[in-house]
């Protein structure tokens, strides 16, 4: 039997390869119904095996009809296949592209969303990681809440009155997967298919593609100087159901939304019976003042819904953020987090809540702050040093990434694709909307580059690129 040569150094055991090859030998007719084949040992002995392994692959054979055992006749081809027209062998799969890995798992200069990794404190987080470990008990190993573990719930809810000026009780707190959940969250809870949504431009893609996917339709609105032109958004769509901003710092601008707009998104909102979702991605790094209150602080009508997440201010493996939602909306919530449940693994939730309640998040933030200042002014000052004549820096309030205007002729898609090719990271800010703005910049993240050397090096890297 020449078809049950075997390849001894393939990844596949052998057992599975010797069922594979007799079954696609009856199914190319090579073997026919009532044939008998190989007794076990006899095969073994054959291939040099042990006779378990063929044993292994006869069993399969006969638990899925290919064959039957005759005791002393022998095991031949189950003959009721006869009845059947054969089966084409199955083809074997090319081997299939290595995904295991991609430019996410590592962190490449200027990459977006990515927090200075090197001063998270490691150390704190392993500690309360072991304790949490080694205090888990049977009911802890169960599915967790859906709306989120109590703890985390209340250590949030304080942290939010007290940093955000957000009045809210735990029951308002809901835990999940990230954004991205959060905004599936809130179009299987309060809106519908065919919806209106206004989404700012330039802004977060992925936002826009999220609402698609879930049947909405998103309704670009300007941005400018001062944010969200709520005029724009109600002479192009007033009946939209739903607003998502970024008020803090405008995703991709970094812009502060004014307080005059502010007012006028939340009286369009209370008189169009709409929903403003606040994503307060990091809110808590501004650096020419304290950070502003949310917009949700300013809601007396209960019609904004304030996203946070731990990506930005821990790390983007956590895989954790939370929602806060009025309280007349609650039930609706807690209804949609028992059919879609949301909030992410017992474990990490109580790490996250060990790390505020004994303070190390507050700490944290606020380091971080001083260092995001420092490395956001070297970053800036190295990169103009040396692109000066090429870009300039956006002033900004705050956020977590530059915003380089090209100056001359320059485009930024084409530089941005070179420079990824170059092993760096770079976003287009004419990728980040669909309306006609003209506007050509580079958005770099600084909280990586942690001296003026590198980002003087950097800085020549992209002139290089440019010349």
């Amino acid at each position: 039997m020449k078809f049950l040569d075997l390849d001894t150094s393939a990844a596949e055991p052998l057992y599975r390869q010797i069922y594979t090859r007799l079954r696609d030998a009856i199914a190319q007719g090579l073997l026919q119904p009532g044939d008998r084949i190989p007794a076990a040992r006899a095969l073994a002995m054959e291939l040099g095996l042990a006779r378990g392994t063929v044993e292994s692959a006869y069993a399969l054979l006969t638990a899925e009809g290919y064959v039957e055992a005759r005791g002393q006749a022998g095991t031949v081809v189950t003959p009721a296949l006869a009845r059947h027209a054969p089966v084409a062998p199955t083809p074997r799969p090319a081997p299939a592209h290595n995904n295991l890995g991609d430019a996410a798992s590592s962190t490449k200069p200027f990459q977006m969303g990515i927090p200075a990794l090197d001063a998270f404190p490691r150390k704190v987080w392993a500690r309360l990681a072991a304790r949490s470990v080694r205090a888990t008990q049977p009911e802890d190993m169960i599915y967790p809440p859906w709306a989120g573990m109590p703890e985390l719930r209340i250590a949030i809810a304080a942290y939010l009155q007290l940093s955000r000026g957000i009045d809210c009780t735990p029951s308002q707190v809901f835990i999940t997967n990230g954004y991205r959940n959060s905004i599936e969250l809130v179009t299987r809870a309060l809106l519908a298919p065919g919806d209106g949504v206004w989404v700012e431009d330039p802004g977060y893609p992925p936002t826009s593609d999220l609402l698609r996917a879930a049947g909405m339709q998103p309704v670009p609105v300007k941005v400018d100087g001062e944010g969200l032109m709520v005029s724009h958004g109600v002479a192009t769509a007033p009946k939209a159901r739903a607003a998502i901003v970024t008020p803090a710092h405008q995703s991709p601008l970094c812009v502060s939304l004014s307080l005059p707009r502010r007012l006028a998104l939340l009286d369009w909102a209370a008189q169009s019976k709409a929903w403003i979702v606040e994503d307060d991605y990091d809110g808590e790094y501004r650096y020419v003042s304290r950070p502003l209150p949310a917009l949700q602080s300013l809601d007396r009508d209960g019609r904004v819904l304030y996203s946070g997440t731990f990506s930005k201010v821990l790390f983007p493996a956590i895989r954790l953020a939370y929602l806060v939602v009025p309280p007349a909306q609650v039930p609706r919530f807690e209804e949609a987090t028992r059919t879609f449940a949301a909030s992410g693994p017992t474990l990490m939730q109580k790490i996250v809540a060990d790390f505020m309640n004994e303070g190390h998040f507050a700490r944290h933030i606020q380091r971080m702050r001083r260092l995001y200042a420092e490395r956001r002014q070297i970053t800036a000052d190295g990169l103009s040093s040396v692109l000066g004549k090429h870009m300039q820096v956006d002033p900004q309030p705050g956020g977590m990434h530059l915003v380089l205007r090209m100056k001359g002729h320059h485009t930024d898609r084409a530089l941005a694709a070179r420079m990824r090719e170059h092993g760096m990271s770079a976003l287009a800010l004419s990728e980040r909307g669909v309306l006609p703005h003209g506007a050509s910049a580079l958005l770099l993240a600084f909280t990586n580059v942690d001296t003026a050397a590198r980002a003087r090096e950097l800085g020549r890297r992209i002139l290089k690129i440019m010349a």
